[in-house]
């Protein structure tokens, strides 16, 4: 007789525990990249909503700015670093790809052997991160997972180049994702996600491994932003969908934060609808830039600071970015 494999034993779902972030200190306003390149304030504004960004210092690495965004979500959650059985980071910013910046970021936390991986789906790797969570959570894989988004897009720049020097800046955020008691308090709906290939060549690392090495990141943002205010909605919606609900039911809609523009579209596409004309909508690109994998988590965590979500909030995610990937969940704030 065969034997029977034994199988994890599954839960309701899963919720969202706590929230952490880290802000760069140093600020790059619209002037001082006006005193490099030929650009404006009024001409950033206008083409892309950013008025300031946040740029990590010299000896700040991605692997410090992941741990203490990771170390003030543990925090927020109520449970001790021991409790944390996986660490995933999200980023396509790591300099060294092994170790990877999971390990790393686990140890500095005093998180001891979970399971720790990065994975790289650009601007929408914390929502790829963030349903994987929740699908290991819900199967009974793992108890308690910490998912970070983490970018140091400065050291990739081409600081001469405007297309791309005036949008990326760096930082990290990051959440972490624990059991529903019961079907009542299930907190992170099913994912929505997918790729473009189409748009494969739109974001991308040229010649090498950062701009230290000679690579540079290119942008093309025509493209990109057709592409993001006509399908991004859709993905939205389907989210939306997915988790049982209609737009009328979100009280929070968190994008990534790519262009000011590109936001501000897509949540005019989601109030037709039927999302309610008081639905709050992440702004952070405005003081923090694009920060790629960071920015949904970073936004969110500002939003809170701000008062701008509140516990019992239905938020709903969306990543977008470079491959082109893209991902989407609706979840409840605790």
């Amino acid at each position: 007789m065969t034997p029977v494999l034994r199988l994890a034993e599954p839960v309701a779902g899963a919720r969202l525990l706590g929230l952490g972030s880290h802000t760069p200190e140093i600020v790059v306003t619209n002037d001082e990249l006006a005193q490099r390149i030929d650009t404006n304030d009024q001409w950033i504004r206008e083409r892309v909503g950013i008025q300031s960004r946040r740029i990590a210092g010299e000896g700040v690495s991605l692997i410090d700015m992941a741990s203490d965004a990771g170390a003030r979500a543990v925090k927020d959650s109520g449970l001790d670093p021991s409790e944390i059985d996986g660490v995933f980071v999200a980023t396509c910013t790591m300099p060294n790809f092994i170790p990877n910046a999971a390990a790393q970021t686990a140890e500095r936390i005093g998180i001891h052997a979970p399971a720790a991986f990065d994975l790289n789906a650009a601007c929408a790797g914390f929502c790829y991160g963030l349903g994987m969570a929740a699908d290991l959570v819900r199967g009974g894989t793992a108890r308690n997972v910490l998912v970070i988004g983490a970018e140091k897009l400065s050291d990739w720049l081409d600081w001469n180049d405007r297309s791309t020097a005036i949008i990326f800046a760096d930082g990290a955020g990051a959440a972490v994702i624990g059991p529903a008691a019961d079907a009542d308090a299930v907190g992170v709906g099913p994912v929505a996600w997918g790729s473009a290939g189409e748009m494969n060549q739109a974001i991308r690392i040229l010649d090498g491994h950062g701009s230290r090495a000679g690579g540079a990141l290119h942008q093309e943002g025509q493209a990109v932003f057709r592409w993001a205010t006509t399908q991004v909605a859709p993905v939205a919606l389907r989210a939306i969908e997915l988790a049982g609900l209609t737009p009328a039911d979100i009280d929070v809609f968190v994008p990534h934060q790519a262009n000011l523009r590109i936001v501000e579209a897509v949540a005019k596409k989601l109030r037709k609808q039927g999302a309610r004309e008081d639905m709050r909508v992440a702004d952070d690109i405005v003081h923090s830039g694009n920060t790629s994998s960071a920015s949904v988590p970073l936004a969110l965590d500002h939003m809170r600071a701000d008062g701008r979500v509140r516990s019992g909030d239905t938020v709903l995610l969306v990543g977008f970015g470079a491959g082109l990937s893209f991902a989407g969940q609706v979840v409840r704030f605790p």
